[in-house]
């Protein structure tokens, strides 16, 4: 089985970690794992997206241009440029609903709205709406688990446990609101 997921937003919404995050899984899971980033020259504040491509057989090529299965949307632009990228018939898109009012897609897209800016302030940083976003696709996905997430997050983090510490607060909050 393979599966191609784009993660988008803003630069500065972590979309590029989130990306990370699941191939850093995936990976240690045993699957065969791309992961291509694609950011605008500005950095925080432009477009950024990557693709991550999960399967169990070799991967041709690291590009989705089409038959997206999973869509993280951080923002209306990102809906725009890739709600047309969707597998025919289906696919999951989890839009940030904080940021983006109302995500039209063809008919077989299940929308799962997730108010992720909105409940990383009240849980206490902004910065950790991806991680909201990431508790959205685990419980809707079951690709992974929790502790699969704490431990990509302290791969990618070393030396830097307070980033682990705020991330899996953030986390935790969302899982208990889910």
């Amino acid at each position: 089985m393979t599966t191609k997921i784009i993660f988008s937003g803003f630069g500065g919404q972590g979309v590029l970690t989130l990306g990370l995050l699941v191939a850093d899984i995936a990976l240690n899971q045993g699957k065969e794992v791309t992961w291509m980033p694609s950011y605008g020259a500005e950095m925080r504040g432009g477009t950024a997206n990557c693709a991550v491509i999960i399967s169990d057989s070799v991967i041709g090529s690291p590009m989705v241009q089409r038959n997206v299965d999973i869509l993280v949307a951080m923002n209306a632009p990102s809906v725009t440029k890739f709600s047309d990228k969707m597998r025919e018939g289906g696919g999951i898109a989890f839009i940030n609903s904080s940021l983006v009012a109302d995500a039209q897609f063809a008919s077989g897209v299940d929308v799962v709205n997730i108010d992720a800016t909105n409940l990383a302030v009240k849980a206490g940083n902004a910065r950790t709406a991806n991680m909201i976003m990431l508790t959205g696709f685990l419980a809707k996905t079951n690709l992974f688990t929790l502790e699969d997430i704490k431990a990509a997050l302290s791969r990618r983090f070393e030396g830097k446990e307070h980033l682990v510490d705020v991330n899996m607060k953030a986390l935790e909050q969302a899982m208990a609101g889910a």
